[in-house]
């Protein structure tokens, strides 16, 4: 398999990171905004941004789609499902049926 060359990019901010794919996000800003607590905290970074470009910030938003809306979303991945069902649930709501 071959290896794929990483380039030196630098992002509007300044900062100096590595990145194989033509993917502009910045690892650096990403990890600066993400969340302390709450929904989006539990997720990574492609799934947040899904969540946010969707307008989804918290339970109560994600509740209002089905689990197979959220699944189609690009960056939202099977392995997120089961962490936004945890906080679904411990807000005492689930996915729409």
């Amino acid at each position: 398999m071959p290896t794929t060359k990483k380039q030196l990019r630098t992002c509007s901010k300044g900062h100096q990171y590595y990145k194989s794919s033509d993917c502009p996000v910045c690892p650096v800003c990403e990890q600066e905004r993400k969340p302390a607590d709450g929904l989006l905290s539990l997720l990574g970074a492609p799934a947040r941004r899904a969540l946010e470009n969707k307008g989804i910030g918290n339970v109560a938003q994600l509740a209002a789609y089905t689990e197979k809306e959220i699944l189609s979303l690009h960056g939202i991945g099977p392995s997120s499902i089961p962490k936004l069902r945890e906080a679904l649930k411990a807000a005492g709501l689930d996915f729409k049926k």
